[in-house]
């Protein structure tokens, strides 16, 4: 018998030889070649080498009963494995004892969630300390589980795990485009499948108010633009997270964004009179930056930018009165009350403020800021919540039970716990900027180097931002966490803003690169083999569909309608591209309005898991291995002849700006088809590839940190996902 540690082993899809067939119930598989693909990887895992058929499970409870959420925890476990396992094979029902401790803790920042789980030939037996720790361990036994030719089969292993950070979440945008009951459901699904527990909920922002107020209704009536979940509905989606171990944070963002709460309440606002009419907006691009110029809004409109008034007593008496509706709304413990991006001038520009904060010693936006997030704290402090802002609030002195979310760069960790401030980390994980999963997974919540403008990148950029750069801007010199700060770091939340992002792109936005950051949040800091992740991608982006997620079906249905008479060619191209980073596609989005959020560009993902596969099969075939070459050749053949069939259904405009790009893709794919050929690489072969290899970066360049809120785009807004497997082969073929 062999054993190992998790870092020992490469996991992938479990290949268990056909060669070697299921006799019967007490027939065992195949030796085990390569571990399953778990995600996060847990603390401890070792595998005997060998896996067992599998005719269902039977779950017997050791020592108490199960209590109604565990029972519906486990028959949740028994349909998604009646699912995962398909179709029986000679196995018979194995035995899942499991044995639980009390957790008093349980829904809580300190809840329980270290569990053992023995896999054996004789059964299984999952031992948690609590019932947080029962739904982690169902989760990585789900995980174990693979089909064969012969049927589904059980990877025998022993696991100890628990936890790298107890906070873990995903922070889900529902102000900028709506999300219905449904999405949210599946997102909380796929979120307990890889052990995130906390869904910070945006519910307000300037585009809208999101939730039934009964003390406030005007904020839905002409806020939440009949666009909004009733308290019914709010309460029916707490319950549905915390039977799946996911508290919900609610976020009501105040002084700023607030121009939905304005347009419906105006005698709060800082600037009077509230610039829009609720119909008004209506027809506005909702994106953050430069308003469309085919619409009646202002150039240079930001919904953002309205913000309350922090000197009326009306104001905070509406955030006391708010606050204390949607607590008792949201039972959990912390309430985010947002404090991002004021405008300054909102403030300045008043005379009246003006004066109150030179009558009060108060010397900028951010001290009156300060002072305002610290009587917000008290409010909150009474009726028992413990208030969370974005890092913006820790710029001047605010109470040290504010918990800080850091966003704008990782130097903001440093400060804020030097201040003796809690820290929930998103710099470096906001997935509305569509990096791929390597991007997020190499951030580590503990590194204040590690996402960020360089100085040289902030130098040039403050040329076109001005000073509001310096606050993303890294400090190198920046002493590393000390252990006391390490302390403070609560864990980390994805976010994704849904200027971008629509009901329909959802799944795809999310999944399958939450889970490469749940892992970042779960699992040692020693786990961070990023070709390793990428490897584990597919079976678990698979596992979250097969159990409820719809990214794939939404995709092929979002290709049906733009090309319904030959749906091929488009899914060709957006599956092997991805559409461009940063804010690049908010831009495009703006100039050209939301049919952007309907083509090519809505389609494509972060990850192109087909561009993964090539582009690491290239590497393989450039150092050496000429095995993979005939993957390789089936992998480019059809991008190769793409160009041609894309060209006959790109009838519309919005598939017309992609023709540049689909052209491009076909003759990087010969290319590099032509690389893997013996011979016929001569001086202009290489010359033509390396023009092919340059203008597809271009296109890279234009939608870097830095670039992409200046730089010339593809309209189409799509980059060439194998761009590097391509470059590989054709330095090979030199």
């Amino acid at each position: 018998m062999t054993t190992g540690r998790y870092s020992l082993f490469r996991a992938g899809r479990v290949a268990l030889l056909a060669a070697a067939a299921l006799t019967g119930a007490s027939a065992r598989a195949a030796p085990l070649l390569t571990p399953p693909a778990l995600m996060p990887i847990p603390k401890s895992v070792a595998y005997t080498g060998a896996a067992q058929p599998i005719g269902g499970m039977t779950v017997l409870w050791d020592g108490r009963a199960p209590t109604p959420l565990l029972k519906r925890a486990a028959a949740r476990f028994l349909q998604r494995l009646a699912t995962l396992a398909g179709p029986g094979g000679g196995g018979a029902p194995v035995a899942l004892h499991i044995r639980y401790g009390v957790d008093p803790d349980y829904l809580t920042l300190h809840e329980k969630e270290h569990y053992t789980l023995a896999v054996t030939p004789g059964g299984v037996e999952l031992r948690a300390d609590g019932p947080a720790g029962v739904l982690r361990g169902l989760a990585t036994l789900l995980q174990l589980v693979r089909r064969t030719p012969e049927g589904p089969v059980l990877t025998d292993a022993s696991i100890d795990d628990a936890p790298r950070f107890l906070w873990r979440g995903l922070m889900i945008d529902v102000a900028r485009h709506f999300l219905s009951v449904e999405t949210m459901k599946r997102q909380l699904d796929a979120m307990e499948l890889v052990k995130l527990n906390v869904l910070h909920w945006h519910l307000s922002d300037g585009t809208g108010f999101r939730v039934e107020s009964l003390r406030y209704p005007k904020l839905q009536q002409i806020g939440g633009h009949d666009q909004y979940y009733t308290q019914a509905q709010v309460r029916e989606i707490i319950a549905y997270a915390a039977d799946r171990g996911i508290r919900i944070v609610p976020e009501f963002d105040i002084p700023g964004h607030t121009l939905a709460i304005l347009q419906a309440y105006p005698g709060l606002a800082a600037q009077q009179p509230v610039p829009l009419t609720p119909a008004w907006l209506k027809t506005c691009q909702t994106d953050f930056s430069k308003s469309s110029s085919t619409t009646s809004c202002p150039k240079h409109l930001n919904l953002n930018n309205a913000a309350l008034d922090p000197t009326s007593p009306d104001v905070l008496r509406f955030a006391e009165g708010l606050y204390a509706e949607m607590g008792r709304l949201f039972p959990d413990r912390y309430f985010h009350s947002g404090g991002d991006e004021v405008s300054p001038d909102q403030w300045t520009g008043n005379p009246a403020i003006a004066a109150y904060m030179k009558a009060h010693g108060y010397a900028d936006a951010p001290a009156i800021q300060a002072a305002f997030t610290a009587r917000v704290e008290q409010v909150l402090a009474r009726q028992g919540k413990i208030m969370m802002g974005w890092d913006e609030v820790s710029e001047a002195p605010i109470p040290k039970d504010v918990v800080v979310e850091v966003w704008r760069s990782s130097k903001w960790t440093g400060l804020a716990t030097a201040g003796g401030h809690p820290v929930v980390v998103s710099a470096g994980y906001y997935l509305d900027l569509l990096r791929p999963s390597r991007t997020h997974y190499a951030v580590d919540p503990f590194d204040l180097q590690s996402d960020g403008f360089s100085p040289a990148e902030g130098a040039a950029a403050r040329v076109k931002m001005g000073a509001m750069v310096d606050a993303f801007t890294l400090d190198p010199a920046q002493s590393p966490l000390t252990d006391a700060q390490k302390s403070l770091v609560l864990g980390g939340e994805a976010p994704l803003w849904s200027e971008v992002v629509t009901d329909e792109m959802e799944d795809a936005r999310l999944w399958p690169r939450s889970a490469a950051i749940a892992e970042r949040f779960w699992s040692p800091e020693t786990v961070r083999d990023v070709d390793d992740m990428e490897r584990r991608l597919p079976d678990v982006l698979a596992e979250l569909e097969a159990t409820g997620l719809l990214a794939t079906q939404h995709d092929s249905e979002m290709i049906d309608r733009l090309t319904p008479g030959n749906v091929t060619p488009l899914r060709v191209l957006t599956a092997a591209t991805r559409p461009v980073m940063n804010y690049a596609l908010n831009r495009l989005v703006t100039r050209n309005g939301d049919a952007m959020l309907t083509g090519p560009a809505a389609i494509a993902a972060p990850d192109s898991l087909l561009a993964i596969r090539f582009n690491r099969l290239a590497a393989r075939y450039a150092a050496g291995d000429r095995g993979v070459a005939a993957d390789l050749r089936a992998l480019l053949t059809p991008w190769a002849a793409n160009d041609a069939a894309y060209r006959a259904v790109a009838t519309t405009p919005l598939l017309k700006e992609a023709l540049p790009v689909s052209h491009l893709l076909s003759a990087l794919a010969r290319t590099g088809l032509a690389a893997l050929q013996p011979g016929g690489h001569d001086a202009a072969w290489q010359s033509e590839a390396e023009r092919q290899i340059a203008a597809a970066q271009s296109a890279y360049d234009s939608c870097s940190r830095r670039m992409s809120t200046t730089g010339t785009l593809p309209p189409s807004g799509l980059l060439i996902g194998f761009l590097p497997g391509v470059r590989a082969l054709v330095t090979a073929a030199r």
